[in-house]
């Protein structure tokens, strides 16, 4: 089963300055249902490490680990 899954996986590299959204997890309180966001608004990525781990930062400049 996991191997069926992995074939579907597609490995992304982000650089420095790429602009990405970010998958909401969690449902707010006040969420309305299916009509609610799934994704939050672009970020620029600041930095990157070796296991797939990225530092966001909004559009204003103020950082987001992720």
């Amino acid at each position: 089963m996991a191997r069926a899954f992995n074939v579907k996986v597609r490995h992304r590299e982000f650089n420095l300055g790429d602009l990405v959204l970010r998958k909401v997890l969690h449902v707010a309180p006040n969420s309305r249902g299916k009509f609610s966001y799934k994704y939050d608004e672009p970020f620029v990525v600041r930095k990157t490490f070796s296991g797939g781990a990225i530092i966001l930062s909004d559009m204003d400049g103020t950082e987001n680990a992720s």
